[in-house]
């Protein structure tokens, strides 16, 4: 069988050091949305991906941000190429690239690569999770006032009324902090290695959280919808946890 995670790993990091020889440049930024950015860099990066992905896998489907989804076999690749533009356009050092693998709608290999500190977040459905090659593990911390979670809010913040401000507030005041660092990926990767007790986002998309769910899940945590359902991928939300404060996010997130 071919080497999923091998590819994916190679893709992530060629896509990282391209992002982290223009982290800090001139960059050309556009506006998809009124607060919604995309770079050349964006552009470049899922170039180098897509092609590394069609040439080893020509049949297989891809559903990337910027360039869309196209149709193949019942493997799919969800590609997010630098997640946390905007944090990257403003020269803030909080971004990474993502890449999922599915199968029938299942994931089956998550890589997030954070390339200014070389971290490399990797996970095989059923086999584990790890960061750069060691095995990582979700925390230990057992009440929600206790924990630190993080989370981030949907590029029409401005207009739509589900904008995650109600249930950030909700959370604050439940939680020991909350923080809102801006890449999804690295939220739920953080999770997977401890550094974050949670993570909730509304309004987010399949190659946002795809690869990091899998990597917290593979670490002993748990992903949800904000309902509880297993079927995460299909929602426009998530809840990622320890697993042991998962019960009273999913409270907090139903308003009880």
């Amino acid at each position: 069988m071919p080497d999923y995670l091998t590819l994916a790993i190679v893709a992530a990091r060629e896509a990282g050091a391209l992002l982290r020889e223009g982290f800090g440049q001139a960059t050309r930024v556009e506006h998809k949305g009124a607060i919604d950015l995309v770079t050349d860099y964006d552009r470049q990066a899922e170039a180098l991906i897509l092609a590394r992905l069609r040439a080893a896998f020509p049949e297989h489907a891809i559903n990337a941000e910027e360039s869309g989804r196209t149709a193949g076999s019942a493997r799919e690749w969800l590609v997010d190429p630098l997640d946390g533009t905007t944090n990257f356009a403003h020269g803030f050092p909080q971004f990474a690239v993502s890449l999922a693998l599915t199968e029938h709608g299942r994931l089956t290999v998550g890589v997030v690569y954070d390339p200014l500190r070389d971290e490399l977040f990797a996970a095989r459905s059923g086999q584990g999770a790890t960061l750069n090659g060691a095995a990582i593990r979700v925390s230990a911390v057992r009440s929600l006032d206790q924990a630190l979670l993080t989370t981030g809010f949907p590029y029409d913040i401005r207009t739509n009324p589900r904008n995650n401000l109600a249930e950030f507030t909700r959370f604050q005041l439940r939680c020991q902090a909350v923080r809102r660092p801006g890449a999804a990926a690295l939220d739920c990767a953080w999770v997977a290695a401890g550094r974050a007790d949670g993570y909730w986002e509304l309004r987010v998309s399949p190659w946002d959280v795809a690869a990091g769910a899998l990597i917290a899940r593979e670490a002993g945590g748990r992903v949800t919808s904000p309902a509880g359902g297993d079927d995460f991928l299909g929602q426009d939300a998530i809840v990622v946890s320890n697993g042991l404060i998962h019960a009273e996010m999913l409270a907090v997130l139903r308003d009880e």
